[in-house]
């Protein structure tokens, strides 16, 4: 009988007993090399032993500035087993953003990927007292800093000088208990400085095994890891819950190469933001309508016999009678070709960190790819709901991992709509920080997610906006953005948009055309133009989206209808700093480097809409 798992060392040892030949895998040179749990086992330990033997000692904090890559999973187990709580930092954000983390946590030591990480460090290390060594997992470490800066091999070369000593790290690890502090990670900073979140092994251990008890991965499963390791979804869903079941875990080259790495590594699950399906959704649409009539026909016939279906397949049954033969000969003739650009082999995918338009999750289950959508955040580490195979349903984000705990509902909604969880998920709180951990952990040990749900008579979660994202019109309205600005992005045409409108009179928004379908359009159309830039500026373009604009209109309450649109010539992205790590929209940010434009949407004297 395996012991009990408490903490993500003991989850390390019991995992390594699989003893696959891909725990993990990376690209290098063109092609995808495998690292064994036998190897992996080895190269933990000797870390280990080499952080041991310079100092480092349990509570002691240890940053991570990287992207995906095997050093990453190495140094997280090596930090877990020796009690050193990581602090895991996106590889995205700039010098000062990082070193904020860095002060704030008081880590001694950063692990970098490369030289660019290890430069934004380099760069503020005067101002970083308790730092006193970094790492370079690749390269050349700069001389003439005055910095102690080590290189990854050399580090494991020390490890690799104790081989006797390895036995001791097992030891190590029994001294671990499921209250330790297993990582700080810090919130995307939305609505001012970024807060580190204090998450326990214990947090994270029962939130993988509530999970694995919910959705069915075995020793045969690969998974495709592309999301941010920092990010609290993959790093519970990607790395550990994969880890654990003995899924092997392979590794993306970046984001924008999620595409060529599937028909590669031929996955069989993943884990996904929103933003990725969309552009999947979106990238299948814009090629059906570039093809001929007969093929934009039988497509079309396709969807319509795939929806028929579709409430069918979501409860785990066969569709009746001809529905059933409609959808089968659907899936042998349009869909299966669409499948084998995923790998051929993808059995599901979970969907997490935003919303999940219902349009696109009713899409990926009609051609062969069922989403099981969950809700959570960092602070629940983070699973809170999660659709059950049989129970799934277009806009639901699934019943609480738990109904009770210590005798007190899992889950439950306040009188204001407000979300609360409390249970083994929960954060300890903010590092350093008690008059947050107070505002968001309540004297009854109920966290509060700021977004406000309902549930529906089978217990389901349906997540209805952000509490303080809700927009209030000088009218006193209420409008909630999300479910709008997920049914906007379900057009072709419409790849953003963000809702206006917080103190006016009336609703607008920025949209970001998908100019693929946008483009092709205005050449059936003969509309001159030179650039992105240009296209936005043509009135024809204007009411070409206005169109658009005004069927999702028709289906809302006078108050909530886009009056008035902007349209953007360029996508929101990290790197613009329009976007969080995890892709939703910061809204702060839209607002100011859009102030303008916006501005511009509530001036009487302009027409009904602005473009730019």
């Amino acid at each position: 009988m395996p012991q009990p798992i408490e903490t993500i060392a003991d989850l390390f040892y019991q995992a390594i007993e699989k003893n696959l030949p891909d725990a993990l895998a990376f690209k290098r040179e063109g092609r995808y090399v495998t690292i064994s749990h036998l190897e992996l086992a080895a190269q933990v330990e000797r870390l280990a032993l080499a952080m041991n033997g310079r100092g480092l000692r349990a509570g002691d904090r240890v940053a991570l500035l990287a992207e995906n890559r095997p050093e990453w999973a190495i140094t997280d187990y090596a930090c877990a087993i020796l009690g050193l709580p990581d602090v895991t930092i996106y590889a995205t954000l700039n010098a000062p953003q990082a070193a904020y983390i860095l002060r704030n946590s008081e880590a001694r030591w950063v692990i970098c990927s490369n030289r660019a990480q290890l430069d934004k460090v380099l760069a503020h290390w005067e101002s970083l007292p308790f730092l006193e060594t970094a790492v370079l997992m690749e390269g050349e470490a700069p001389g003439g800093t005055g910095r102690a800066v080590l290189q990854w091999a050399d580090l494991l070369g020390e490890g690799a000088a104790q081989e006797d000593r390895r036995p001791l790290v097992r030891q190590w690890a029994q001294e671990r208990r499921s209250s330790d502090l297993l990582t700080l990670i810090y919130t995307s900073g939305t609505t001012g400085d970024p807060k580190g979140a204090m998450l326990t092994h214990g947090n994270l251990v029962t939130n993988v095994l509530g999970a694995a008890g919910v959705v069915e991965i075995g020793l045969d499963e690969r998974a495709l890891s592309f999301l941010p390791l920092t990010h609290i979804f993959e790093r519970m869903a990607g790395h550990y819950l994969m880890f654990h079941v003995g899924a092997g875990i392979y590794y993306a080259e970046s984001v924008n190469t999620v595409a060529e790495n599937m028909l590669e590594v031929r996955p069989t699950v993943m884990a996904s933001v929103p933003r990725i399906y969309e552009k999947i959704f979106a990238r299948i649409y814009d090629t059906v309508s570039s093809g001929g009539f007969p093929r934009r026909l039988v497509f079309h016939w396709a969807m319509m016999a795939g929806r028929q279906a579709a409430p069918y397949l979501m409860r785990g049954e066969e569709p009746p009678s001809w529905k059933g033969m409609w959808y089968r000969t659907a899936k042998a003739v349009v869909f299966e070709k669409i499948r084998q650009r995923t790998g051929g082999r993808m059995k599901f995918a979970i969907s997490g960190g935003a919303p999940l338009g219902p349009k696109i999750m009713e899409f990926f289950w009609i051609i062969g790819l069922p989403i099981l959508e969950g809700y959570g955040l960092t602070e629940t580490s983070p699973v809170i709901t999660v659709n059950r195979p049989g129970e799934v349903l277009p806009g639901c984000v699934g019943r609480p991992l738990y109904e009770t705990w210590n005798g007190r509902p899992f889950v439950k909604i306040a009188e204001d709509g407000e979300i609360l969880c409390q249970g083994p998920n929960i954060m300890t709180g903010y590092w350093r920080n008690d008059e947050a951990t107070r505002e968001a952990i309540d004297a009854e040990g109920y966290f509060h997610t700021g977004d406000i749900g309902r549930f529906d008579a089978q217990g389901r979660l349906f997540i209805t906006d952000r509490k303080k994202e809700l927009i209030v019109t000088s009218g006193g309205k209420k409008v909630a953005p999300q479910p709008i600005e997920n049914r906007l992005k379900e057009d072709k045409y419409i790849a953003q948009a963000v809702l206006i409108g917080d103190n006016r009179n009336y609703i607008s928004a920025l949209i970001v055309p998908n100019f693929e379908s946008l483009i092709r359009w205005a050449h059936l159309k003969k509309l001159p133009f030179r650039s992105n830039a240009d296209l936005v500026q043509d009135p024809m373009i204007m009411a070409k989206l206005m169109s658009r604009v005004e069927r999702i209109n028709a289906e809302l309450s006078n108050y909530e209808r886009i009056k008035k649109i902007a349209i953007l010539d360029h996508e929101m992205t990290l790197e613009g700093g329009q976007l969080t790590p995890s892709l939703k929209v910061k809204r702060r940010v839209v607002n100011e480097m859009y102030g303008g434009l916006i501005e511009s949407l509530y001036t009487e004297h302009k027409g009904d809409s602005e473009a730019h």
